[in-house]
């Protein structure tokens, strides 16, 4: 009788034959088999990962960086390979993308006040900066020249280009800072009367404006979390037609509102099908364009990062707490708003700042995939992305045609540059796929000092060499005098730190901020909290580390640091030997006199978690030698 066919589907499997129960390995199994375990879901891959990645900065320190006379708020990249810098003093810098880095092109005392909102074309061919002052300049980038200026009515709050290459007129927004009105004006014209005036729109000021140029959109936030689209001039800033809603009923972007909280940049797309928001609840939110529905959510809170520091250990625990410390005076300062968000060319991958560097998202398979700058010890902000390659003859690549075999496209390599502002410095900074010789120092071979000395520095600079050094000082303490000798041979640079600041007053009044008994004494410290403080030549330095100098001993003097090369003005002082410290802290003196009142400091009644003493114990002087 023959054997019935098996149905299709069916959970019974036929007898194993004597051939197939002496084949071994090839025998049928009777019951479920393991292949019919529920699938493991495949991880997504990118196709051509690699390719867009290789297109991307990737070194852990930047290369270079290059100075202004005040902070640096405000850097833009445009597609004609300009970057422009814009400083809170009214200082406006060009400069030109090379092959291998920047070359300086021009600098402008564009306002007489502190810049507000900056913003370059979709086609990277104008600049328009406002000051707080109501004055607006329009820039010729290309050209590099001042082409138009004019006085606003009105104190501005953001401002944006909403035009395309080609159109007739070169057309800009700026949002009123106490009202909810958008203003249009031609950029070029003379005269400073608006085209047209957007009131009824939003009800409060609106904080971020975008232009989306595939689509001639501009999508536009307010201070209560409310998003508008609306058209350019070419369509009467109307609703637009392209998008596949009515109603924001039926998308996501009330997403702000509900959170009740404010947006603070918006970055789309190269394609404009995509947009991604970063807002003071630290989220970074991804939208559909069209659609308006939300599409990914990345959660940078601080708790967020804590955890996952606690699980994966970014950084060093003790850097991680200053760098904590460094963002809560961020949100107090109200510096939040300077973080952005780019996309890369691909529109595959966001960059942006956070405390433990600059990160690269994978928008496809949802992965933070590399950090920027991660040991690096400056708390980025703004950044702004270049990719491409400097070649005036030949015509632009895509991805695609880097990534292929073709011998004649090989030979002609990118330059992916990332430049990024920091929080209270007036240095930009580059990043690279190339790395210094010795990244690790800071010093003058990747910090250009294009700026002229200020005032402080000419003083400090009259002084030779020889004077700048001391050879002892006595800390005159609210318990007494500590004498030091200190080792101005062996430690010249770390020394000099020291001398100086101390006969600049730079340490009267500092507090001992951080006291652990029967270990050591700590302070110069601006901030009293362990987190502030800066080298004499703004800044931090490079350690100097020498084989005969240790911490072998009790009342050694000896730098605080967060790190590698993070030497500013804090100090310590040890009351036991301490050989674990050795060259992680640069050792440059040691007490000669007045052992019992670093003693006495070293034993007052501190906070369990914070080491601070419940009494100040202060420096009154320093007096040097």
């Amino acid at each position: 009788m023959s054997e019935p066919d098996v149905v299709e589907g069916s959970l019974k499997r036929s007898l194993p034959t004597v051939e197939e129960e002496e084949g071994g390995a090839d025998e049928e199994w009777i019951g479920p088999l393991p292949s019919e375990a529920q699938q493991v879901k495949k991880r997504k891959v990118l196709h051509m990962e690699k390719a867009y990645l290789d297109n991307l900065p990737s070194s852990d320190w930047y290369e270079r960086s290059y100075m202004h006379r005040d902070t640096i708020t405000q850097v833009h990249v445009s597609k004609t390979n300009f970057i422009i810098t814009a400083s809170i003093d009214g200082h406006v810098k060009f400069w030109k993308k090379q092959e291998e880095g920047i070359e300086f092109v021009k600098h402008f005392r564009a306002h007489l006040s502190q810049i507000v909102a900056a913003s370059v074309t979709a086609a990277g061919d104008l600049y328009c900066s406002i000051a707080d002052d109501k004055s607006v300049k329009i820039f010729d980038v290309v050209n590099f020249d001042l082409m138009n200026m004019f006085r606003l009515t009105f104190d501005c709050g953001v401002c944006e280009w909403i035009h395309n290459a080609g159109d007739a007129i070169s057309t800009i927004a700026v949002s009123d800072k106490s009202s909810g009105c958008i203003y249009i004006y031609d950029g070029k014209a003379a005269e400073a009367e608006p085209l047209h005036i957007i009131d009824k729109l939003h009800l409060t000021p609106v904080c971020v404006m975008k232009f989306n140029s595939p689509y001639n959109v501009i999508i536009s936030a307010d201070s209560s979390g409310m998003i508008e689209y609306w058209s350019s001039y070419k369509y009467d800033f109307k609703f637009p037609k392209v998008v596949q809603f009515e109603y924001k009923t039926d998308t996501n972007l009330y997403e702000f509102a509900k959170n009740k909280t404010v947006l603070s940049t918006i970055a789309i797309s190269p394609n404009g099908k995509m947009f991604a928001t970063f807002s003071k609840d630290r989220q970074v939110r991804v939208f559909k364009f069209l659609t308006g529905k939300l599409s990914r959510v990345f959660d940078e809170s601080l708790k967020s990062l804590s955890e996952e520091q606690q699980s994966k250990q970014l950084i060093n625990e003790m850097e991680f707490g200053r760098r904590l410390a460094v963002d809560r005076d961020l949100e107090k300062n109200n510096q939040l708003h300077s973080v952005n968000i780019v996309f890369d060319e691909s529109g595959n991958f966001i960059l942006y700042s956070t405390l433990v560097g600059v990160k690269v998202i994978n928008l496809y398979t949802n992965r933070c995939v590399r950090i920027i700058g991660q040991p690096e010890t400056t708390r980025f902000l703004q950044v702004g992305l270049f990719q491409g390659k400097i070649d005036e003859n030949k015509a632009a690549m895509t991805i695609e045609m880097r990534a292929s075999d073709n011998p004649n496209i090989g030979s002609t390599q990118p330059d992916p540059s990332l430049f990024c502002t920091a929080y209270k410095r007036n240095r930009f900074y580059i990043f690279t796929r190339r790395s210094p010789d010795d990244a690790k120092r800071v010093d003058t071979e990747r910090d250009v000092f294009n700026e002229k000395p200020s005032k402080d520095e000419q003083m400090a600079a009259t002084q030779s060499g020889i004077s700048r050094i001391a050879e002892s000082a006595v800390l005159h303490t609210s318990l007494g005098d500590i004498h030091i000798k200190l080792f101005s041979d062996e430690c010249p640079k770390t020394v000099e730190n020291f001398s100086v600041h101390s006969r600049n007053g730079f340490y009267n009044g500092h507090i001992f901020h951080r006291v652990i008994k029967s270990f050591m004494i700590q302070t110069g410290d601006p901030t009293g909290t362990g987190t502030g403080g800066e080298s004499i030549w703004g800044g931090e330095f490079e350690d100097e580390f020498v084989a005969s100098l240790r911490h072998d001993r009790p009342y050694t003097l000896s730098m605080a640091n967060a790190g590698p090369g993070t030497n500013g003005s804090q100090f310590f002082i040890t009351v036991v030997p301490a050989p674990w410290l050795d060259n992680k802290h640069t050792v440059f003196g040691r007490i000669t006199k007045g052992m019992e009142v670093a003693q006495k400091i070293s034993e007052s009644k501190t906070h369990p978690k914070t080491d601070k003493p419940y009494d100040d114990i202060s420096i009154i002087n320093v007096t040097v030698k």
